[in-house]
């Protein structure tokens, strides 16, 4: 399974991005395989549409769980229709490691 998570950087010392369409990166982790991909959010300068274009980039990355510190009311309804999980984790101090840890753990 892929997990996107938003972040703050691109290192696994980064912490949690809050805001979801507008973070910094997101981090494609892959609980199978272990591997992560950090990259660079396109549409984080965006004047609107950044929610709905982040979907869409975390949809074709093949993610089916998105972990951020909020989500606005256009991206639930779309990753409700992409049957996308949303996972909201009110820590943003929580480091990238320390998140992809837990994730490990699940499984």
């Amino acid at each position: 399974m892929k997990v996107a998570i938003t972040s703050t950087g691109n290192s696994p010392e980064a912490k949690l991005d809050s805001r979801f369409g507008r973070c910094s990166h997101f981090v494609i982790f892959d609980t199978e395989t272990l591997t992560t991909e950090y990259i660079p959010n396109p549409n984080k300068e965006n004047i609107e549409g950044a929610g709905p274009a982040s979907v869409q980039l975390i949809a074709s990355k093949g993610a089916t769980k998105v972990v951020s510190g909020e989500f606005g009311a256009k991206v639930k309804s779309l990753f409700d229709s992409l049957q996308i999980q949303l996972v909201v984790l009110k820590n943003p101090e929580k480091s990238i490691s320390e998140i992809i840890e837990l994730l490990s753990h699940k499984n």
